[in-house]
């Protein structure tokens, strides 16, 4: 049987990395070997890619950015997600393609034809399962990042107005998704938020984790 494949998206600060640990445990104890993995990231090109774009000094341009995203998307999907699911296994990804859609359509500005191109040559189609947005005001989401200091990479040291612009994106994206994404309010407590997740993949799925 095909694994399951679940995303999470959201804006910076917006809590992805502890509810995905905290659903990887909990599939864990129900018997299942869910694979935890990143965008971009999740393969050695792939992290290279990463580090360059949110950490290398020189600047990129928007249509620069985009490619790199997704070559290190396609690498990732063929060499590690794919595999992955057709082997049984969940997969817990932090972002995937919706994040291109909100980081380089919504913030950057790129069309959303270009992105979708982009798509398709690099996953070959694949979509989440269930994607669920963690979703954050901007404000909030500043405080919760502003102690990473010069740690910030290239998207959370970017001006309030591009945050407004790809928080606006995802909001679009959960409204036109047909169910797949799922926009939870990230500035709950972390066990009430949890809490949403657990039930929601229960229901979405029919299995029993705690």
């Amino acid at each position: 049987m095909r694994g399951r494949f679940l995303t999470f998206e959201g804006g910076d600060g917006a809590g992805k990395t502890t509810q995905i640990e905290l659903l990887s445990q909990a599939l864990t104890r129900a018997g299942q070997d869910p694979l935890v993995t990143r965008e971009p990231g999740g393969t050695k090109l792939a992290e290279e890619i990463r580090h360059w774009v949110l950490h290398h000094a020189s600047s990129i341009d928007a249509e620069t950015e985009v490619l790199l995203m997704f070559a290190a998307r396609s690498h990732h999907t063929r060499e590690v997600i794919e595999p992955a699911l057709a082997s049984g296994r969940w997969v817990l990804c932090d972002r995937y393609t919706d994040a291109s859609y909100a980081y380089q359509g919504g913030g950057r500005g790129l069309a959303h034809s270009l992105i979708a191109s982009l798509e398709q040559i690099a996953t070959g189609g694949l979509k989440p399962d269930l994607t669920i947005l963690l979703d954050l005001g901007i404000d909030d989401g500043i405080r919760r990042t502003g102690g990473r200091g010069t740690h910030q990479d290239r998207f959370e040291s970017e001006e309030a107005a591009f945050k407004e612009r790809v928080r606006a994106a995802y909001h679009h994206i959960a409204e036109t998704s047909s169910g797949r994404m799922v926009n939870l309010d990230a500035s709950q407590a972390v066990d009430e938020l949890y809490n949403q997740i657990k039930l929601l993949v229960n229901e979405r799925f029919g299995v029993s984790i705690d």
